[in-house]
């Protein structure tokens, strides 16, 4: 029987690129405030949540999500000024809860709850910095999951706070000078209309200001400001030793940047004005992020000419580029990830060994090596330690181990990191289950990781389903993460978790990056598809029992793939996708992507963007008995990364092209949240109906059964 979809009005118009007309019948859905979208979206709701709420795995997949996900969650502690502090969520609070403490063996009391934001906890903490003495603190708040934050302040002791508050400000820096005067930040000018996440207008002249603590942001100290270059970001840090502000310049999401300097005690009256810069890097060659100094020596770690990234020295007293030298090599597999330095003469090391974290201690004066801490396959997702420390805590977690926190006492001659933490979630026993990584050949013979998690002892006889997850984009790695809710369908619905590492990301540098942006970008989705086959033809599952997910640029991967290969699989879950690769560019922070997509206003560029642009190569399947996979695209209201306009389109052009065929019987389906926005803050309750949401409707399309 056919799905009665709701009525999406088609206009007329199209759009010429290159004197192609490229036809937009559902461009009226790009205002989000219209009364027939606002219609058009509670139709689809109206149609979408019915189906989930009679799925039957629904409540009990959410009532043992509540069960598993109820465990304390803890970050590394850190120390600021004289005292230590910390994250801490009992198991199932909105928010995660800043603590702090005298020493490690005093009883921590609460610093800042963010759950007293809001009552339903869709006012999240976004961003914080405490002063260099530790006795003032500036945080973040987002509203609804927007990207727009404003800005707060407190006096650390006994958590006092300021009257000063900074708006409109978006992907910011938060920098404080060491005399605690003041901070740095970002933030946009006024703009006509409303900024509260739902919009869609573009994100275009950051600027860059300093704040005086005391003060009305009116009287705020324009610093910085590129008025010929719109999309241009520039984020500042002080240097350890308070000497320098360093100023990162970019125009997009590649790992390039412009470095420019001021010397602070050059400054006799003070900041006062745009600041006199030093233009040490003047191009988008390469990346240089600030690692620390020992005086006019500056150690950065680049990726300039050296694609898995290096540690090189700079001497600011003489900086010709000639006289650059390199403190610690590139290590030719294995990617240098980040770099920080403590105790005055360590630097601590971060690589990326075939996709799982190394850990490593060097010498800062000659970059010999000193240890490396031992580890289990997995990934560091926490580290606190700053230059004047003399210990340091990190996090690891894996697919299987929620979270163990190690400390390490840098005085000591043993340098051996203790357990400091250690997380175990009440109903689930980690041996039961395996985890393995394969190596499969693409399209292309280029051979892709992928990691695989399943129970113990299954027979690879195809009668699994499977759920496999991709991203593929913007030199950003998918690490050994654990996830309750995926272990839940491991665990309960009979399946195997698979998670492919393709070209796009950064799992092996610059070069795995620039395989899958631009003119590579079908490599991602050949990666991904041949993920699939790899699956199937191993054994693990079929393709009518083969779940893809992603979220963002992953979801922009689902669909294309959906697009290209309906056949291959059975169930796909596409999040805040981005599916209008023509026009993506043109709302909100958009622009800044054109680095990894590229933009249909360049005629070669548009000309690989149209081939695989999700909204624009919807079609009926050929072939008999070949239909869409079960579909469901996933938004929400105040998304202003990926803003809904994406999900909105594609799912109208889906339902006309395809919804209308007799051989389509998948359901093809939308849900938008409402007070929610691209994933940053979300609550814990948010995050547990969505899960929900989402393995309900997988496991109703493919037919699974809850196993106790």
């Amino acid at each position: 029987m056919a799905i009665p979809y709701p009525e999406a009005q088609r206009l007329d118009g199209s759009d010429d690129y290159h004197g192609c007309k490229i036809a937009d019948p559902y461009r009226w859905l790009e205002n989000p405030d219209s009364d027939e979208t606002k219609c058009y979206v509670e139709a689809q709701n109206k149609l979408t949540l019915p189906f989930l709420e009679k799925c039957p795995v629904r409540g009990k997949f959410k009532a043992r999500m509540t069960e598993l996900y109820d465990y304390p969650k803890y970050s590394c502690h850190f120390r600021k000024g004289p005292r230590y502090f910390h994250f801490f969520n009992t198991g199932l609070q909105n928010q995660s809860v800043m603590y702090v403490q005298k020493s490690l063996d005093d009883d921590p009391r609460v610093f800042l709850d963010p759950n007293k934001f809001s009552e339903d906890g869709t006012v999240a903490l976004r961003g914080y910095a405490f002063s260099e003495d530790g006795e003032y603190f500036a945080y973040g708040l987002s509203t609804s999951g927007s990207d727009w934050v404003t800005i707060k302040f407190l006096k650390v002791d006994g958590a006092t706070e300021l009257p000063d508050t900074l708006e409109r400000v978006k992907f910011s820096c938060m920098a404080w000078t060491h005399d605690a005067k003041g901070m740095f930040y970002n933030c946009y000018l006024k703009q006509d209309g409303k900024i509260d996440g739902t919009e869609t207008s573009m994100n275009l002249h950051q600027k860059l200001y300093y704040h005086k603590l005391g003060f009305p942001q009116s009287e705020d100290i324009l610093c910085a400001e590129f008025p010929d270059y719109p999309k241009w970001m520039g984020g500042t840090e002080i240097s350890d030793d308070g000497q320098y502000v360093l100023l990162s310049i970019r125009q997009g999401c590649d790992p390039v940047n412009r470095l420019w300097y001021c010397d602070l005690k050059k400054l006799p009256d003070g900041i006062e004005g745009v600041l006199p810069w030093v233009k040490l890097v003047d191009n988008f060659d390469a990346e240089y992020e600030y690692v620390t100094n020992e005086g006019t020596v500056f150690t950065f770690k680049t990726n300039l000419d050296t694609p898995c990234y290096s540690l090189i020295n700079i001497d600011f007293s003489d900086p010709d580029p000639s006289k650059w030298t390199t403190l610690i090599a590139e290590q030719q597999k294995d990617v240098l990830e980040w770099s920080g330095c403590v105790r005055e003469n360590y630097l601590v090391l971060c690589y990326l060994h075939h996709v799982k974290h190394v850990l490593q201690l060097h010498d800062l004066a000659t970059g010999a090596h000193l240890k490396t801490f031992p580890l289990e396959v997995g990934s560091v997702v926490g580290y606190s330690g700053q230059k004047k420390d003399t210990e340091i805590f990190y996090q690891f977690t894996s697919f299987l181990t929620p979270g163990i926190i190690y400390h390490c006492d840098l005085t000591k001659d043993s340098l051996e990191p203790i357990i400091f933490k250690e997380v175990t979630v009440k109903g689930f026993n980690p041996s039961d289950y395996k985890t393995v990584q394969i190596f499969y050949p693409s399209q292309d013979g280029t051979q892709i990781p992928m990691f695989i998690v399943h129970k113990k002892g299954i027979k690879l006889d195809k009668s699994h389903p499977a759920f496999l997850y991709g991203y593929g984009g913007f030199n950003i790695s998918l690490t050994p993460s654990y996830s309750v809710s995926r272990l839940i369908f491991v665990r309960h619905l009979g399946g195997v978790l698979a998670i492919a590492n393709i070209r796009g990301g950064g799992e092996y540098g610059e070069c795995w990056h620039k395989g899958g942006m631009l003119e590579n970008k079908q490599n991602c989705f050949n990666d991904f598809q041949c993920a699939a086959e790899v699956l199937i033809k191993e054994g693990y599952t079929t393709s009518k029992k083969l779940t893809i997910n992603g979220g963002s640029n992953g979801g922009l991967l689902v669909a294309a793939c959906v697009n290209q290969r309906p056949d291959l699989f059975g169930c796909a879950v596409a999040q805040v996708g981005v599916m209008d690769m023509l026009k993506f560019h043109k709302f909100t922070i958009g622009h800044a992507w054109t680095t990894d997509f590229g933009c249909s206003e360049v005629k070669e560029q548009f000309n690989y963007l149209i081939k695989y642009s999700p909204l624009h190569n919807i079609k009926v399947p050929a072939g008999e008995g070949i239909q869409y996979p079960a579909m469901l695209l996933m938004t929400a209201d105040h998304d202003d990364r990926v803003v809904p306009l994406h999900s909105m389109k594609f799912i109208a052009t889906l339902q006309h092209v395809v919804g209308r065929s007799p051989s389509q019987v998948n359901p093809l389906f939308i849900y938008v949240d409402t007070k929610a926005g691209h994933g940053a803050g979300k609550p814990t309750a948010k995050v547990i109906q969505e899960v929900s949401d989402m393995f309900a409707f997988i496991a109703q399309t493919l037919q699974l059964q809850w196993i106790d």
